[in-house]
């Protein structure tokens, strides 16, 4: 199945679980999702590809809140809450020649530095996966999605997609590239998954508040789990486990982040809390996923490889 952007697709600025769903798949089956980014101040010049859908919803006004335009939400059959959403991130592909980067007074992670907005243009090429910037630096290219979620709980009613909660959502986490997974609680009856700020390079932290945002293709594999017990979003690559945190409080996002990765390691490698806690001392690495979505994020990595049953165990 294939879900295009556009108004009829497209939320933006928010989420809500009272939503209907875009699309409905089965558990274990794969979508592709079209997503488009940005508003109309931040269009290029003459020359670049300018998506028609991102047009049409600049024609509809303004968002309801300031946020990001979002795909979604797509349905999985059966989903409850209580239920584990695993998205397994198959491929993910430019669908525009231009990204925007922008600052702008009192955001990012600085916010007094920086009196004046300022906004540049890059040009992505699809055949050398590369960014140049305006002053002619070639950068190398690792798309990914900032926005990946399942609906909040109703309780929450509409909330804004900039802050990252228990739900996914604005992780900005550059790890989540094509062959990752990521893992998110279901939390109302469909899960309904939504997807977008598509980003074309990133650094940990993405400092400024923009990376190279830009129009992504995703195909993604939605499959429903029974089997786990993640009540938080948790992701791996091929070669590592990751556990994130999310708190206006980076020390308290660094505490989240290791208390779940020492839960987890524990678990895998069948060894003691507290030799979970000194192995993630030993091999584990945390990181900065961003600071500037007023809950800020720290993710920690641990290599899969580290994690064979301990020999003293049985």
């Amino acid at each position: 199945m294939h879900v295009t952007a556009g108004p009829e697709t497209c939320h933006w600025g928010y989420f809500d679980a009272t939503l209907p769903p875009v699309a409905t798949i089965a558990s274990g089956d794969e979508i592709t999702i079209d997503t488009v980014s940005g508003g109309p101040n931040v269009l290029p010049g003459a020359g670049f590809h300018v998506p028609p859908e991102l047009l049409a919803l600049h024609a509809g006004g303004a968002p309801v809140m300031p946020g990001h335009i979002l795909t979604g939400p797509v349905a999985v059959k059966g989903a409850r809450p209580g239920d584990v959403l695993q998205i397994e991130i198959l491929d993910v592909k430019l669908r525009q020649d231009w990204g925007y980067t922008f600052i702008r007074p009192l955001a990012g992670t600085l916010p007094q530095d920086f009196p004046e907005t300022h906004q540049m243009t890059t040009t992505l090429d699809a055949t050398t996966n590369t960014a140049l910037l305006p002053w002619g630096l070639t950068l190398p290219l690792a798309p990914f999605f900032g926005v990946m979620a399942v609906a909040p709980p109703r309780a929450w009613g509409r909330i804004s997609t900039i802050e990252p909660r228990a739900h996914g959502g604005n992780l900005d986490n550059k790890e989540l590239v094509a062959g990752s997974t990521l893992y998110l609680p279901v939390l109302v009856d469909g899960a309904l998954f939504s997807c977008g700020d598509g980003h074309g390079a990133q650094g940990d932290g993405e400092v400024c508040v923009t990376a190279i945002e830009t129009a992504l293709q995703g195909r993604f594999r939605l499959t429903l789990r029974r089997d786990l017990d993640i009540d938080y979003p948790e992701a791996e690559t091929p070669t590592h486990l990751i556990t994130m945190g999310m708190h206006p409080d980076l020390d308290t996002c660094v505490e989240i982040a290791l208390r779940r990765m020492i839960a987890r390691v524990s678990a895998r490698a069948g060894i003691t809390r507290a030799e979970a806690y000194m192995l993630c001392s030993l091999a584990g690495d945390l990181r900065i996923t961003q600071t500037v979505n007023r809950e800020k994020g720290v993710h920690m990595m641990m290599r899969k490889a580290l994690l064979q049953p301990s020999p003293h165990d049985g």
